[in-house]
């Protein structure tokens, strides 16, 4: 992108989201938890369906490329930043509340068993988490811990301790390529494991309802408490990652085939594959992205030589 195009481009976005919600040349480092990212040429923060709507007409118009984050939770971003317009969707696109199940649109079996909650994209899945509690609701206990947003659970069917999102979302609300809106099933959205087409559609999840059940607070607590006792003492969480680095080969552990070929702990710059949990990659404090890379691709190699099971990743890669 030009440096015309792109004042340009940052003074149209100003007049549909405001001037406060617009960043130029912003480094991408502080919207990843991995803490790692070069610049986007701009980023534009949401509050509205109407905002994404118009601005993706705006950027598409001006053959102008975009890429939709939330929490930045399963993202690197390169040195060299984003060539493009970062649309995120987070803490000005949050909302939770109930709905009615009278306003359920999408067919539900045995609809009056459940208990429907709407959440916009940018809700953070901490905050799900807490609302389930707060209204006794079952089966988010094992999700409420994961990083990120609810929209981004989606993009990729997050999952831990055996459960995914798929397992509680009856429907995602999605905008299209063509500014249409969808309201899209589990298996319309074709969620697999750390899957879906939303991305290979053009997507963008705009919010989603999920179907839950009630259940008993003192069991729901615990349960909660047992999985993050689980994560605190398994996981390096006192470190910058992407979460989880690798999907799970198939009757395998991603974290136990990287222990056994010997590379728990093993360093490339600032990146290093976590003495704690050897399926995550952390930055240790000064970590670039090619620090990452390179720390990736060696385990890769390592594993396919010993193992002949090629390793694949569940951290997206922007700008490379």
């Amino acid at each position: 992108m030009t440096d015309e195009l792109k004042l340009n481009m940052a003074e149209k976005l100003t007049a549909i989201v405001g001037k406060d919600r617009v960043l130029v040349d912003e480094a991408m480092s502080r919207h990843t938890t991995f803490k790692i990212g070069g610049n986007a040429k701009i980023l534009v923060q949401i509050s509205s369906e109407d905002e994404i709507m118009l601005m993706t007409e705006l950027l598409r118009d001006n053959n102008v490329d975009y890429y939709v984050i939330g929490n930045g939770s399963n993202l690197l971003v390169s040195d060299n930043g984003y060539d493009g317009v970062i649309i995120e969707l987070l803490d000005d696109y949050a909302g939770i509340e109930l709905v009615d199940p009278a306003d359920i649109r999408i067919q539900c079996e045995d609809k009056d068993e459940y208990t429907f909650v709407k959440a916009l994209a940018g809700t953070r899945m901490l905050k799900v988490g807490k609302f389930m509690v707060d209204q006794s609701l079952t089966g988010f206990e094992c999700l409420g811990g994961i990083p990120g947003t609810i929209g981004g659970a989606i993009v990729m069917n997050a999952g831990a301790y055996g459960g995914t999102i798929s397992d509680v979302l009856l429907y995602a609300r999605v905008i299209t390529k063509e500014n249409g809106i969808l309201e899209l099933t589990p298996e319309e959205l074709e969620l697999g494991y750390r899957t879906s087409n939303i991305e290979k559609n053009g997507y963008i999840v705009s919010s989603v309802v999920l179907k839950m059940k009630k259940g008993n607070p003192e069991e729901i607590k615990a349960l909660i408490a047992d999985f993050t006792e689980r994560r605190k003492s398994k996981q390096p969480l006192e470190y910058p990652s992407a979460g989880s680095t690798f999907k799970r080969p198939e009757g395998h552990f991603a974290g136990q085939l990287i222990d056994e070929a010997g590379l728990r702990g093993y360093q490339c710059g600032g990146a290093q594959i976590s003495v704690k949990h050897a399926g995550f990659v952390i930055n240790t404090g000064n970590a670039t992205a090619e620090d990452v890379v390179n720390v990736i691709t060696h385990a890769q190699e390592e594993v396919l030589k010993r193992n002949n099971i090629k390793l694949e990743t569940e951290v997206k890669r922007l700008g490379f």
